[in-house]
């Protein structure tokens, strides 16, 4: 395991973009993006995606420095365009928009197509609640099958991630982030290099076996190589049983089909799309009831008696805002074999061995 300090990191990834044909701005907002991903605890979003990233847009599925069109424009409803540029550039121009949409009419709704990925989606959550915007946030992979729906063992759905953004007064607030698969396929290249195990059946195979073993997903790999999720026989599995593969299955439908991006099939070329809602409380409840009313419920969840081995019940955000404190104190671990494809990716962009040398100093 090695340990960057966070603002090491920043430089050291947004040199590697900027190498990459990326703006010195793009370069250093997707660095920014990506190490918050690792800061709150979620590593399968963050610098582990550098080399997918890279390998992307050499094959030409994602293009730098592109601005998102508005290809539909009414009062409370945008659709926008990312032309498959980078989700860290796109995508906060897009939510920007359906940010300005709310505000105006108290309710708006924007749907996102083909933006390249758009990391952790609790990013755009919050940078609607920092507005004081509820928003809620259904998104989908094409071209990334990886999950098995309900009852099945091929692969049909992406990991359709859901979303939920709650502001409060004067602190974080409520965010619910998840896939609707039991891990993030970037959780399963984080086992496969090297980090924290799949948990018990995540990953089914061809034959209904349950597995933890990240092969079953992407087939025989080198530890510094590729992961390719298209060469292994089995599938992630969808969380929940049939209501986690039914929430899936909405999610491609309205962040996919919807939004013009199209529900994830095989053969297509990489875009996330997503379809976000946003509401403004302040027209909803002008009598000021809603966040009191958050305050009092989530003292009360919180006050829940924990079972046997857990120190306190949580809410949503929680466990976040604990390790982006512990980790912006202490710096970012990553284990060795995700250092090294990072590494190996910044050698061939062409950043120097003293760039190199000075990210882990």
């Amino acid at each position: 395991m090695v340990t960057i300090k966070v603002e090491n990191l920043i430089d050291f990834v947004a040199e590697l973009f900027a190498h990459a044909d990326s703006s010195p701005e793009e370069a250093r907002r997707i660095a920014t993006y990506l190490t918050t991903a690792n800061l709150t605890g979620h590593d399968s979003h963050g610098v582990i995606r550098v080399p997918v990233y890279i390998r992307w847009k050499k094959m030409g599925s994602i293009v730098p420095n592109q601005t998102a069109e508005v290809v539909v424009d009414t009062p409370s409803l945008v659709v926008v365009d990312g032309k498959f540029g980078y989700g860290q550039t796109v995508t906060p121009q897009a939510v920007k928009i359906g940010i300005e949409r709310c505000k105006e009419s108290g309710l708006a709704a924007l749907a996102l197509r083909n933006s390249g990925h758009l990391g952790r989606v609790g990013d755009w959550a919050e940078m609607a609640a920092a507005e004081g915007l509820v928003s809620i946030h259904f998104v989908t992979a094409a071209g990334s099958l990886l999950v098995a729906p309900y009852g099945g063992v091929e692969k049909r759905f992406s990991t359709a991630p859901y979303c939920v953004g709650i502001p409060r007064q004067g602190q974080d607030p409520i965010v619910l982030d998840f896939a609707t698969s039991i891990v993030a396929e970037g959780k399963v290249l984080v086992a496969s290099r090297g980090g924290k195990k799949l948990p018990k059946g995540a990953l089914i195979d061809a034959d209904g076996t349950l597995s933890e073993d990240p092969s079953v997903l992407y087939g025989p790999y080198e530890m510094e190589g590729t992961r390719d999720h298209t060469k292994g026989t089995g599938a992630i599995r969808a969380f929940g049983e049939h209501k986690g593969s039914g929430l899936a299955f909405i999610c491609e439908l309205l962040g996919g089909a919807l939004t013009g991006t199209g529900a994830t099939s095989a053969n297509r070329r990489f875009a996330n799309g997503m379809l976000a809602i946003y509401i403004d409380p302040k027209v909803v409840d002008p009598a000021a009831f809603f966040d009191g009313e958050i305050t009092r419920y989530t003292d009360f969840i919180r006050a829940t008696k924990p079972v046997s081995g857990v120190d306190q019940v949580l809410v949503p955000g929680d466990p976040e805002r604990k390790m982006r404190a512990e980790r912006t104190a202490n710096g970012v671990p990553l284990p060795d074999d995700t250092w090294a494809a990072i590494v190996n990716t910044a050698r061939e962009v062409g950043v120097s061995e003293a760039s190199i040398q000075r990210a882990t100093s």
